[in-house]
């Protein structure tokens, strides 16, 4: 009998995660890779193949249908989601609408698809050069966020608060230092003030809402997030409904959403919507706070089988990222075990190793690791992450400063 595979398009933090548990539904998980020796160290097998072309990665299912069933094809990578649907459908499987994500994916694309569903956005505008992101600024009043149009990881994200922030950060994206992921457009946007959130969807329904934490501006790199959120019943449904406004704006609501909004002076305000799992500890967040698997949901998902997404607990849990102060090369890091026995710590995780080269971008790639909790409350939970990053530590050196 031909044993049941589950194909991956490329991968995220989250590819382990979706490796094991697709082994544990009794699938063989292959994950297709430009660069197969990322996925070294994971269950199942990696393949090279050009994951541009989606003609190459057809050929390539092809191949592995004369010896394995093709149970699904996935991918947690938001960069692959377009490409995943386009392959489902050839092949005839459960999965997202192509067209959808990569709507979805365009940010101006995707504000005004939201705002024609009446769904609340920053006012906005999209710049190709240097002279209408000047004018647009102007036109939305300052300080405004000016990020590219395509991107992930608050990639090129930045807080302008002045004529002279704002000339920097132009210059950053079109003097060639920014890598660009399509032609470049610059959006740029009235910037909403209040706390933020994260909103997790499956399919039509609101799996939680948890809060956001950034660093200090003009950048927003992660500092924390906490499922669930210390919301008043009607704070939840307003937030809830605009997420699922989010969903039938952009034609999604098949497989997992996520979704970031600030709740501003006029209420929910969505900053952006994410056709995929949200990144990083998200996953991992929903299942301690209420024992939901959102990998697993997703793969069963994918291969047609029913979902069961009953929460099973409610606890708090929070992630708190590891982010330095300052650039040069890290001598050591150290302290891992020692948090990690802290009572109420999931998990302890360094990304980087001794020797390696800081260099901050002002966006997800500062963080060098994280560490997770979860107990009964909020404050507890807190706590326990104190406590677990107070015996973490890490010393950087400064580069040697040219004469």
């Amino acid at each position: 009998m031909a044993r049941r595979a589950l194909v991956m398009i490329e991968g995220t933090r989250t590819s382990r995660h979706y490796a094991q548990e697709a082994e544990r539904l009794g699938l063989h998980p292959i994950i297709l890779s430009a660069d197969p020796s990322w996925f070294d160290d994971l269950a199942g097998e990696a393949i090279r193949v050009d994951t541009g072309n989606v003609n190459a990665l057809i050929h390539q299912c092809s191949r592995l249908l004369a010896t394995h069933d093709l149970a699904g094809i996935t991918s947690p990578s938001e960069t692959a989601c377009a490409t995943v649907g386009k392959l489902c459908r050839h092949f005839d499987l459960p999965g997202p609408n192509p067209a959808s994500i990569e709507r979805c994916c365009d940010k101006f694309t995707q504000r005004q698809l939201l705002a024609e569903a009446g769904v609340p956005v920053p006012a906005y505008r999209v710049a190709a050069n240097a002279t209408g992101v000047e004018r647009f600024a102007a036109e939305i009043g300052l300080p405004v966020i000016v990020k590219p149009a395509v991107g992930i990881g608050s990639s090129g994200v930045r807080l302008c608060r002045d004529v002279d922030e704002l000339a920097e950060h132009t210059t950053y994206l079109l003097g060639g230092k920014h890598k660009w992921q399509s032609s470049p457009r610059i959006l740029v946007e009235e910037f909403a003030q209040g706390p933020q959130y994260l909103v997790e969807t499956m399919g039509h329904e609101v799996i939680g809402i948890g809060t956001m934490d950034f660093g200090p501006p003009p950048h927003f790199v992660y500092r924390e997030w906490t499922l669930p959120a210390p919301l008043t019943d009607d704070e939840y449904e307003r937030i809830a409904e605009v997420s699922l406004s989010c969903l039938r704006g952009l034609g999604l609501g098949w497989g997992p959403t996520d979704i970031e909004l600030r709740w501003t002076k006029r209420g929910p305000v969505v900053i952006e919507v994410n056709p995929r799992l949200g990144g990083w500890a998200v996953p991992q967040l929903v299942r301690l706070a209420y024992g939901i698997d959102l990998v697993t949901e997703h793969i069963r998902l994918v291969i047609g089988e029913e979902l069961d997404m009953r929460r099973r607990q409610l606890q708090t849990a929070a992630v708190r990222f590891l982010v330095p102060e300052r650039d040069g090369t890290l001598d050591c890091i150290t302290g891992e075990s020692q948090a990690a026995a802290v009572s109420g710590v999931a998990e302890v995780k360094f990304y980087v190793d001794p020797k390696t080269p800081i260099g901050r971008k002002g966006d997800y790639r500062d963080c060098i690791g994280h560490v997770i909790a979860a107990s009964p409350s909020r404050a507890h939970t807190e706590a326990i992450l104190q406590r677990a990053v107070d015996l973490i530590d890490w010393s950087i050196t400064p580069f040697p400063t040219l004469c």
